[in-house]
């Protein structure tokens, strides 16, 4: 169970004492601001142990499901919320004690959570879910929480999706936390970057009764490595639940055995990093020259700018290292005292001014008026048009220029979702997340008797009207394709008219979820209907399923002289769900597209381009990423023109994961061409440096009868981001 603890100061009544000092208005905001880049500042990766059996099949993955958030509540804010995650399974009894309310049902299978915001027991009820299926993260919501939308009768509890709720958890000390709910399923994976960031506290949970020391990778490693790539320098707090159901020694033993590997992977992390830091010390050692002499050597023609990068990122990733709190607490049901314990150790750990300094940072008052403006008493519609929120801000005291700025915050502290740099959405604030929450977990929801049942309850039907639909359905749960007013029927009651779906559906690509299939680019539809692929539905391995709608066949490809392929490799992990949001967001760059679970065929122009996964076939192997496109050596310059924009575009979304550790790599030419299984690999970094004067072909190390051309190795011009360099 994945559970995310956000928790923001201490209560109203205790701030308002704190007095600020002279001139200390918004202009905090600045420190505020610097907090928070630092806070996304490239960090670090963990590796995993390779000596340990380590099954890493998706549907052995960690299965995170509850999180709670403790945000502010009211001026002065602090800087920013605080978060927490949690893996394994909380029995309901856990959280009934956490909560401070009575036990319910012991046999129901359902983790409770209390929604305390002035509604007494309004309890909201999670999916109890397995260990061991996929991660799930957090998705910052902005207070307060609204009830959750009711279930239309005939759903089953497991499709109800993400589920909020408040815990004041100290009235006393006026700490209060949001509970999220995630349902453990695969289906989050794309959303999965979205609900982890910085400043949180992770708390990873681990079924005692099911754990096998065999197992600690896909159970505990796994989600450590998850994490680490994802939020640099996170604090986990490890609990063992169900200690009722192990004996006494066998508690100790498996707590014990989970500590002494959690240290052991993190022994060979940092003796790995070490390693290929030890490598670019010595690379850096040699003269330049001497580098570029001979392909044989280590970071051949790589320069000292690029090494010097190399170095400082791992250096970075050494010193940023998970804080992963010991020992792990043991956390029984039929035991109070050891809930109560780990209550305790939350709370202690979420108001350590060393471990979460931001907390206790102070803030203007008038960012407060504003984010309660946002939410009263508009709360109910699912947007604000920027002029809108403008003229909130003047009752708040704020001009436009500040206004730009409290927007932003309110954004990177998970209250509302502003874009500013997106050319349509930035004319908009949706500050209504609850109903945003509720949109996606019609996206996440793989039951086609569900979605179904949904879509009938929208309109009324005939029996051919019911065909139909479940033609739609299928086509969903299968290819990924829905046509725009099906969507629409899907999201009632939260859309409510043709510019609610349109802002959606502009949203959901923004956050990588879809894309149009069939809209021209710049150009309307002229009245035909518009189709929107999601990639995370895709069954079918090969690319075929558009070939109906887009009258296109990809399947035949013609010789070439020369192939370029771009190869990035992940050793230890391959961030969730990233395949498919990078499968839209390469939309814009490529036309006639066709689309397989793990393979894009696409046309740059009339340059063909192929982007293919590969994932791990065993513990030694990694998961591959590759970008190739093919011309004959005199128009390899147009195959350049191709990759190169979808590899910044790679570079560009690997910036979200600052401690994920992965590697770039041009193959060889001649090696493809021979169609060897294990080409040489260039340096990613040459892709960055301008081609190297009086220099035609380099000696590929494979052969050393063959030439390749310099051309096949360096593009005409250097990528604006080197790949590599966080």
């Amino acid at each position: 169970m994945l559970a995310k603890l956000c928790l923001g100061s201490a209560s109203w009544r205790r701030r308002r004492r704190r007095r600020r000092k002279p001139g200390q208005g918004d202009s905090s905001f600045a420190e505020a601001r610097s907090y928070s880049d630092k806070a996304q500042t490239r960090g670090c990766f963990t590796r995993p142990v390779r000596d340990l059996p380590q099954p890493r099949s998706s549907k052995a993955q960690p299965n995170p499901s509850l999180i709670v958030e403790q945000q502010p509540e009211a001026s002065p804010l602090r800087a920013s919320p605080l978060k927490c995650s949690c893996l394994g399974c909380i029995s309901p009894e856990q959280w009934d004690i956490l909560f401070d309310r009575p036990s319910k049902d012991l046999g129901e299978p359902q983790a409770r959570c209390l929604t305390a915001e002035g509604q007494a027991d309004a309890p909201v009820a999670p999916s109890h879910t397995k260990n061991g299926e996929a991660p799930l993260g957090r998705y910052p919501l902005p207070q307060p929480i609204t009830s959750p939308a009711p279930r239309p009768v005939g759903l089953p509890e497991s499709s109800r999706g993400i589920e909020v709720a408040d815990w004041t958890a100290d009235m006393e000390r006026g700490l209060t936390f949001i509970v999220y709910e995630l349902a453990g399923d695969p289906s989050y994976d794309v959303i999965q970057p979205f609900f982890l960031s910085p400043g949180a506290l992770y708390v990873l949970a681990v079924n005692l009764s099911t754990y096998v020391p065999q197992c600690f990778y896909p159970s505990v490693g796994h989600f450590l490595h998850w994490l680490g790539a994802k939020v640099p320098h996170a604090v986990v707090c490890m609990v063992g639940t169900h200690a009722d159901l192990c004996a006494e020694r066998e508690v100790e033993e498996k707590c014990l055995d989970i500590h002494r590997q959690i240290a052991w992977q993190e022994k060979c992390d940092c003796e790995g990093l070490q390693t290929l830091a030890q490598q670019v010390d010595e690379a850096l050692g040699q003269d330049f020259e001497l580098r570029c002499s001979s392909p044989h050597v280590a970071f051949y023609g790589v320069s000292d700018k690029n090494l010097r990068r190399k170095k400082a990122q791992f250096q970075y990733l050494l010193n940023h290292r998970p804080q992963i709190l010991s020992p792990v607490l043991p956390v029984s049901c039929w035991d109070g005292c050891q809930v109560r314990r780990l209550r305790e150790k939350l709370l202690s750990v979420a108001e350590h001014r060393d471990i979460f300094p931001n907390l206790h940072r102070v803030l203007p008052r008038s960012w407060q008026v504003l984010e309660e403006l946002h939410f009263q008493p508009r709360a109910r519609q699912l947007w604000l048009s920027w002029w809108d929120s403008a003229r909130l801000g003047l009752q708040a005291g704020l001009t436009e220029d500040r206004l730009q700025s409290a927007l932003s915050y309110l954004h990177e502290s998970g209250k509302l979702l502003y874009f500013e740099e997106h050319v349509t959405l930035r004319e908009y604030v949706f500050h209504n997340l609850p109903r945003l929450i509720d949109i996606l977990n019609v996206f996440c929801q793989r039951d086609a008797g569900v979605l179904l049942q949904k879509l009938l309850c929208s309109a009324p039907t005939d029996e051919l009207k019911v065909a139909q639909l479940h033609h739609y359905v299928e086509g969903f749960l299968l290819h990924g394709l829905l046509p725009a007013h099906v969507i629409r029927l899907l999201l009632k009651p939260h859309i409510q008219s043709r510019e609610d779906l349109q802002l959606i559906l502009e949203l959901l690509e923004k956050m990588g979820l879809c894309y149009c299939v069939n809209k021209p680019k710049s150009k309307p539809l002229n009245g035909a209907t518009a189709w929107y692929k999601f990639p995370c539905y895709v069954k079918n391995e090969m690319p075929h399923a558009e070939a109906w709608i887009n009258g296109t066949n990809l399947g035949g490809q013609c010789f070439v002289a020369e192939q370029l392929q771009i190869e990035y490799s992940f050793p230890f992990i391959f961030p969730p769900g990233l395949f498919a949001r990078y499968s839209v967001q390469i939309n814009s760059h490529v036309v006639q597209r066709s689309d397989g679970k793990y393979q894009i065929y696409a046309y740059r122009g009339k340059v063909p381009v192929v982007v293919s996964y590969r994932p791990a076939q065993g513990t030694q192997q990694p998961d591959t990423l590759s970008i190739a496109s093919h011309a004959s050596l005199p128009n390899i310059w147009t195959a350049w023109q191709a990759i190169t924009p979808l590899v910044e575009e790679l570079n560009v979304l690997l910036q979200e994961w600052p401690g994920l550790y992965y590697t770039v790599h041009v193959l060889c030419s001649k090696c493809l061409k021979r169609g060897s299984l294990q080409p040489h690999t260039f340096p990613g970094e040459l892709l960055s440096q301008p081609r190297p004067e009086g220099v035609t072909e380099i000696i590929c190390p494979k052969n050393g009868n063959e030439r390749v051309n310099v051309a096949l190795v360096y593009p005409p011009t250097p990528t604006v981001i080197s790949p590599c360099c966080k």
